[in-house]
């Protein structure tokens, strides 16, 4: 795996941006405990209440995903079914045991069996697209949580300030101990604002489109095997397939090569 240097860079270029803003010697002046037990915890409460143990327990792991991933690589796909292709064609079905069994990707791997069981055409696809559709389902789920954080972050940032303004309210009068609380008040009500805002632009929302890409480069490559294995089963020739598996393909994804055909 490698590091997404994008989804760093930018989370911690967006920090720095927002201690120039404040300048850094001020930036004590931001730390309000209360406001971080609204907004954090606030939205942390929400999320554990919104989805169930099995979602929460993913959360490290869809993080560690979302910073060091290694994109799969359609084009590998591609050129192992042509291949496959051309070996079902020279030596038959029954000779690709082997290969399917040894394939690492274990989507492909349970395809490639479903085609040696001489599982017909219609009812292959179905089994495939359920799983297909099961992928997507979790993925969706875990995209959803980020998006709920960013939209709890703020909500909880607008709670911190009303009620912010209840205790400046509360304690609205003149002299020095009410002139603390005033301030003590006011600090609340201007910061869960911010930290709402920050949580959510910040953290939450990179982290959910971060994770809808992958989702795509994975669900992309996943039709390819679908496509690519019912192509073999039906006999087409690997040229073809091949010429078929690489319609899939984004324009600016495809090799200069192919952007030419």
């Amino acid at each position: 795996m490698r590091t997404d240097f994008t989804l760093v860079m930018g989370i911690v270029s967006g920090l720095v941006c927002l201690g120039i803003s404040m300048g850094f010697g001020n930036v004590g002046l931001f730390l309000n405990i209360p406001g971080f037990f609204i907004v954090i915890g606030g939205t942390m409460t929400a999320l554990v209440a919104s989805f169930p143990l099995s979602v929460i327990k993913r959360v490290p792991k869809q993080v560690l995903m979302a910073v060091k991933y290694t994109p799969p690589n359609p084009y590998l796909y591609i050129d192992e079914l042509v291949e496959i292709a051309r070996q079902a064609r020279k030596e038959g079905l029954l000779s690709l045991e082997d290969r399917a069994r040894s394939q690492e990707d274990a989507f492909m791997r349970n395809c490639l069996l479903l085609l040696l069981d001489a599982v017909n055409n219609d009812k292959a696809r179905h089994i495939m697209e359920a799983e297909i559709t099961q992928l997507e389902e979790r993925h969706s789920e875990a995209i959803t949580f980020y998006d709920k954080g960013a939209s709890f972050s703020p909500a909880f940032g607008l709670m911190g300030t009303v009620i912010g303004l209840v205790l400046m309210l509360a304690d609205l009068n003149l002299d020095a101990e009410g002139a603390q609380k005033l301030t003590e008040g006011m600090a609340i009500a201007l910061i869960t604002t911010f930290y709402g805002s920050v949580q959510a632009n910040v953290f939450f929302m990179p982290i959910a489109n971060k994770l809808g890409l992958r989702s795509t480069q994975e669900l992309l490559c996943r039709r390819i095997i679908v496509e690519g294995v019912l192509a073999i089963q039906a006999g087409d020739n690997p040229k073809f397939i091949r010429e078929i598996l690489i319609s899939y393909l984004p324009y600016s994804s495809r090799s200069e090569e192919d952007k030419k055909v």
